[in-house]
Formats: C-alpha cells, structure tokens, sequence
C-alpha cells in the first residue's frame, strides 16, 4: 500500500500493513472517531495522519478532521490521506472554517466532534504522533470507564524539552491524577492524549469557543471533574509529544489560568475547609493568599517554611487590605505547621529536599494536603 506523501512530494512505500478493518457505515456503526483540529500544520500534518493510518486498532474507525482557516498546504495533505485512509477501510470526515480568519482550537475541535460520528473520541493534536496501539488500548480501557477522560504516558519531542513536565504526567499514581489537578502543569492526562466516550463529551459540554487566549482544555477538565468524571491513564507511552513555539498553549497568559486554578480550587478544596496553613512565605505562597476571596483569606491560620529569614520575620502584613488593623498572618517552620496545608513549592526542583520535609510529616495527599504549584 503506497503511504501519501508530503505536501509536494513522492509518496514513499508503506512501512508496515494495515490490518483489515470492517467498513464504516450503514449497518456498521463506528466506534473511534479520531479528532483533529488543523491550522497551518504542514510542518507536521503528514507524520501525524500517517499514525492515524498505521493503528493496530481493528474495529471501526473514522478520521474527522476540521481546517481551521489554513493559509499553508494543510488542506492539499490533508486531501491526500483522505485517499490513502479510505482506501485502507477508514473514512475520512473534513471541515473548514469558511472565514479568513481562525476561530480557535475550540471552535476547531467542537467542529470536528459534532461532525463525527464515533461512540468514542480520540483526540490527537496535528503536531503530534500517535504510537500504532494507542486507539486499541485506550479504547480497552474506555470501555471500562464510562465517565473518565482515558490518558497515556508521552514521549517529549525534542527529548530535553520541558523535562520536569514530562515526568509529572509520566509518573502520577493513579490518585494522584484527581489529587493534582490545581498545580501549573494543568490537566493530569494532558489534552492530546485524551480519550473518552462521544455520550460523555456532550454530557460535559463541548469546549470554550472564546478562541486565543482561552485554556479551553483546562476548562473543560475542570467542567469534567465537576460533573463527577474520573480520570485514568494507560501506563504505556502511546503519543509523541512535540513541543515548539508555535503551539496553542503558548498563546495562553499565566495570569489567565492562574485566576481559574485559584477559583477551582476554592471551590473544590477550600469550600469545606474551615482553617489551613499556606506552605510557602515567599512569592508564590503570598500571590496566592492575595488571590483568595475574602471569606477563604481568613481560613488561612498561618505560612510556613523552612527559610529562617522568612520565619524569623515572625508575620505577613497584608498590606492591601482596607481592614484596620491591617492582617497579620504568622510565619512558622513546617514543623510546627498546622494541616491541612496548600502548598505553594513547586515539585523535583530542590533535589528531593522538599518531598522529603512533607514525607516526614506522614500526611495524606487530597486530605491533609493538595499541591497548588
């Protein structure tokens, strides 16, 4: 079977077969919708439709693709693998946004779920590769989990890229993937490598279409988790994760999740806590005190530390506040702390020092402690 070449091109000799799939349609209903959303992703369109076309996977499965106003070769590719998938049993759904002008990944990726048809979703970012057995194993497992968004681990392309990332979505207990949902890093199962039932998506509700700027995966996690979803990832590295300067996620301000991890954790943590101790006196600790609502500020019973400037200091004044006297938040050493703690220290970047101090505290994760770092 003859592969599709790239954009201008010869196409070169397939690599491996294609096992035989049952045609999609009357009769057949299909059970893997892969979803794409495209936007001038020449530079990687064809490797990644080539992974879509060397999946193990042998039930049915479609492409459903959504060009979101490309102005690169994007669509000639894409038109070229939509022959060469056919051929090998898996119809190929294509949309485009009419307009000149891009509406987002969100418009993008809700277009191409609602013009798909699959029981299952599979989301694979245009930039990246899928390893032959991801739809397989992660539709095995999906079945088994009806209300749970399915992930996998990665391998990061260029490897020494974003290192400590890498290793927080590859290494998180199976606890920790509801446990960690407030730090920085965003989404425990990162939105590439998501998975989940077509019935589960809608019941959830479709992602932001406020288009650059809007973390519309982490929103929509969010949504997910409030609904009462689960989240659960394949212990197999199943995506080749790239990372360029290009990519969507930079388009994102800091400031912008940093307003939606503190509201979700407010409402997922701090609501049913009556006290808790910020772990960190320094920068982080005081950003997210000042971000807390009024009512959540005055739960907070102390800072701690190891730092003996900081602790030595005795008290945090914060300054801003139009209460008189102003609030005055004690500083203490961790020993000494109160649980449960939020705690502002970033994870593997003081050489074990840090998990050590909280290991010697014997508390538990999602009870006497949740990271937000």
């Amino acid at each position: 079977m003859a592969e599709a070449g790239r954009a201008g091109g010869s196409p070169a000799t397939a690599r491996r077969p294609v096992p035989p799939r049952p045609p999609a349609g009357r009769g057949h209903a299909v059970q893997v919708s892969v979803i794409v959303p495209v936007h001038n992703s020449e530079c990687w369109l064809d490797e990644c439709l080539k992974s879509v076309w060397e999946q193990d996977f042998k039930e049915t499965m479609e492409l459903s693709v959504f060009n979101d106003a490309s102005k690169d070769c994007s669509a000639e590719i894409i038109e070229k693998w939509k022959i060469t998938l056919e051929d090998a049993g898996v119809p190929v759904i294509i949309g485009s946004n009419g307009s000149s002008q891009p509406r987002g990944v969100g418009f993008a990726k809700n277009q191409a779920v609602i013009q798909s048809s699959g029981t299952y979703l599979c989301f694979l970012d245009s930039d990246d590769v899928m390893m032959p057995q991801r739809v397989r194993l992660q539709h095995e497992a999906a079945i088994q989990r009806p209300n749970s968004i399915i992930g996998c681990q990665v391998r990061r392309e260029p490897q020494d890229s974003t290192e400590r990332y890498t290793r927080w979505i590859n290494s998180l207990s199976e606890e920790q993937l509801l446990t960690q949902v407030f730090t920085s890093h965003g989404p425990t199962v990162i939105m590439p490598t998501w998975f989940c039932s077509r019935e589960w998506f809608f019941h959830v509700g479709k992602f932001d279409e406020g288009g650059k700027g809007v973390p519309e995966d982490l929103l929509f996690f969010y949504k997910h988790i409030q609904k009462g979803g689960e989240v659960f990832r394949v212990n197999h590295c199943l995506l080749l994760y790239r990372y360029h300067p290009q990519a969507a996620t930079h388009s994102v301000l800091e400031g912008t999740i940093w307003n939606h991890r503190v509201r979700f954790l407010e409402d997922r943590v701090l609501s049913s806590w009556t006290s808790f101790t910020i772990w960190n006196a320094g920068k982080q600790g005081k950003k997210l005190y000042r971000s807390l609502s009024p009512a959540n500020r005055k739960k907070v019973t102390a800072f701690c530390d190891v730092d003996e400037k900081k602790i030595t200091k005795g008290f945090y004044t914060y300054e801003e506040s139009e209460e008189r006297p102003k609030p005055k938040i004690p500083i203490c050493h961790f020993r000494d702390a109160t649980p449960p703690f939020i705690i502002c220290v970033k994870l593997d970047l003081t050489g074990g020092a840090f998990e050590t101090n909280l290991h010697t505290l014997n508390l538990k994760e999602g009870m006497d402690y949740y990271h937000f770092n």
